[in-house]
């Protein structure tokens, strides 16, 4: 029976529970071919549940494209040619004959967002403000320098102050300086932000802007040297793909990259998910198209057993797929994404074999589990290709951000990024068989994997991954990042090619590197005594919090209920066994005041570090022993490369 619209497909299904149940195998709603362009989130809750014999799935038609879409396609016809002299007068010469406007209000859209104080320096999640999409790619609001930085001049009051100066004369050119913005790296180069100028003085050379502080309240300021470029700046739409929006009379300018009669321009309304799911079950969403939205793709809060499979989420602002909830969209302590109680993301529930890209923050936001229990989430993230996550946020955006209790994240490809693949907090996590790499490309001091800061975060274990290519463009690049004190994690088993570092143990305690290959890297594995001057004074609030010296956490970790006896700051504990490294410095032991004191606290042994390790051939790309290698002698157990990575599936 055909339906007009999803609301109604989804009461149809209401209507068959109640008449008599489901029936066996369940009930497929099936979409046909079209885009679907929604003003409201698509909601699904506990009357919508389908059980395991009968589950309800959301589909598009074989060989169908579903699209369900958050924005509004403007007509071709809308664009018109700019014959304002005045406003011509305004761009530059080489952009005068290819920028055309188009009236938004005409079109009924009359709400554009609104532009925030965004950024890794803030973890709040905020929604986007409206954007533009073209033929299904983001568009760039017209910013300055295009496809560079500027460089701080001075901070004429010191780090702490709010002005900074400028070189050159670019903002003589620009008329109204009424909701100019600066994003750049204003102190640290693993930590981005959006700061809204509130004045410039072009005679000193000085610019203003709203005050900097970061999650803490700690004020950050700025830092002569570091980089950053002005937006949403009408004189600098000077080349094709950028566009900016005049608020006060609803226009939209924009210089194609292609002809704008042959295209699809597209602009993001909606600021809620696309779809909801609120305590459901047994759900599934597949092969549809989830796109262009100022929140977030899919938010699924409790419930059990749902799904998220073959589906494509692009053009998002926020992330592409979020359980249990964003961080700082709600009051609710419960979805605080440090995971310190209870995270309702409900329990089995699953993304697997998604494409999701052009994300304005993160691709996967992962919760479940209990921290104080220990009782795992089981929830999963199998088979899924990010790339070119963190466009608008750059840092602190990851393509999972993983907290909680007992997720997985498996056989998924990451790639070309500005920061980290997977921010992991929380326990017994496991991530396998992923394959990653060219992440961490704008920033510095940065991790693909990386966790910190917790002596109680323990129990995951990061094994059988690749990756490869993580150079540094300005400070180190690192494959696992156990950061500040990060305790019990295992890592085993991993390939590691021509990355900057590949592991760092920051100073924590019984950390495991065994069995993995090192190949190509200038340094292999790091491990520093940071604790013994000072950074562990962050930590012993994270051990009351779980009451780490009482079951669960005493039996689950017998390590940490001792970890207050003696001196809790040394490194002690940590393992470093049957490690492969190929033209690579292979260990580096280092601890402020001590380090003679390192090697005594670390065991190291049974590494091959010298001659030829029996690989048949790692300049190939082929990891696997040859039956001579030495390494199997010393216990190296073999690694299954052709596991690891995207494989082909029903959904894929």
């Amino acid at each position: 029976m055909p339906f007009a619209t999803l609301e109604r497909a989804r009461d149809a299904v209401r209507e068959t529970k109640k008449a008599g149940g489901l029936p066996k195998g369940g009930v497929t709603v099936w979409l046909q071919s079209g885009v679907y362009e929604i003003s409201k989130t698509f909601e699904l809750n506990d009357a919508d549940s389908g059980t395991a014999e009968s589950p309800v799935v959301y589909r598009s038609v074989p060989g169908g494209e579903v699209r369900i879409s958050g924005g509004k396609r403007i007509p071709s016809t809308t664009f018109k040619t700019v014959t304002d002299t005045d406003l011509l007068a305004r761009l530059d010469p080489a952009a005068r004959d290819h920028v055309v406007q188009a009236d938004l209000r005409s079109l009924g859209i009359t709400d554009f967002g609104k532009l925030n104080r965004r950024g890794g320096i803030r973890r709040d999640t905020f929604t986007s403000a409206l954007e533009l999409f073209f033929n299904d790619q983001p568009m760039t609001l017209a910013r300055w320098p295009n496809n560079d930085w500027a460089k701080i001049v001075a901070v004429p009051e010191g780090p702490a102050c709010d002005r900074i100066t400028y070189g050159g004369e670019r903002p003589r050119r620009w008329r109204n300086l009424e909701n100019i913005w600066l994003h750049g790296y204003p102190t640290r180069n693993w930590c981005d932000t959006y700061e809204q100028v509130i004045a410039i003085d072009l005679e000193k050379r000085e610019i203003t802007t709203s005050e900097t502080y970061d999650s803490k309240g700690v004020k950050e300021g700025y830092k002569a040297g570091q980089r950053y470029y002005f937006l949403n700046i009408l004189e600098e739409l000077d080349e094709p793909g950028e566009w900016y929006l005049d608020r006060h009379a609803g226009i939209l300018y924009f210089w194609p990259p292609s002809p704008i009669a042959q295209g699809a321009a597209v602009v993001s309304l909606l600021e809620s998910p696309l779809v909801a799911l609120q305590d459901a079950e047994h759900i599934t969403l597949r092969g549809l198209t989830l796109e262009v939205a100022r929140g977030s793709g899919v938010e699924i809060l409790g419930g059990h057993h749902n799904l998220i499979a073959g589906c494509t989420l692009r053009n998002i602002g926020t992330a592409g797929v979020s359980l249990g909830g964003l961080p700082g969209s709600s009051g609710d302590l419960n979805r605080r994404i440090d995971g310190t109680l209870k995270a309702d993301a409900g329990t089995d529930n699953g993304v697997v074999s998604c494409n999701i890209y052009n994300t304005g923050e993160y691709g996967i936001i992962m919760g479940g589990g209990d921290r104080k229990t220990l009782e795992p989430g089981r929830n999963y993230a199998v088979n899924n290709h990010f790339h070119h996550f963190g466009r608008s946020v750059q840092t602190c955006r990851s393509a999972i951000y993983l907290y909680g209790v007992g997720q997985r994240v498996a056989h998924n490809l990451m790639h070309d990024a500005p920061h980290t693949a997977v921010f992991f907090n929380g326990n017994d996590h496991l991530l396998e068989f992923n394959e990653v790499h060219h992440v961490c490309l704008e920033t510095g001091d940065a991790g693909a994997f990386y966790i910190g800061r917790d002596w109680t975060q323990r129990g995951s274990v990061v094994r059988y991954n690749y990756f490869h290519d993580l150079t540094a463009t300005m400070q180190a690049v690192v494959a696992v990042y156990l950061d500040d004190m990060a305790c019990g994690t295992t890592v085993f088993g991993n390939i590691m090619c021509r990355i900057h570092l590949a592991v760092l143990v920051g100073g924590g305690r019984d950390n495991i590197v065994e069995n993995n290959i090192f190949v190509d890297c200038p340094l292999a594995i790091s491990l520093d005594n940071r604790g013994f001057y000072g950074s562990a004074d962050i930590l012993f609030a994270g051990l009351k919090a779980v009451n780490h010296d009482r079951p669960p956490y005493s039996t689950r970790y017998p390590a940490l209920a001792r970890i207050l006896d003696g001196n809790p700051e040394l490194p002690v504990g940590n393992v470093i066994a049957r490690n492969i490294s190929v033209r690579s410095d292979f260990l580096s032991l280092s601890g402020g005041r001590m380090p003679e004191e390192i090697q005594k606290l670390v065991t190291v042994k049974d590494n091959l570090t010298e001659g030829d390790p029996g690989l048949v051939a790692p300049e190939k790309g082929d990891f696997r022993l040859r039956d001579d290698s030495p390494a199997l002698k010393l216990g190296f157990k073999p690694i299954p490369f052709d596991k690891i990575g995207l494989y082909r599936d029903e959904y894929r």
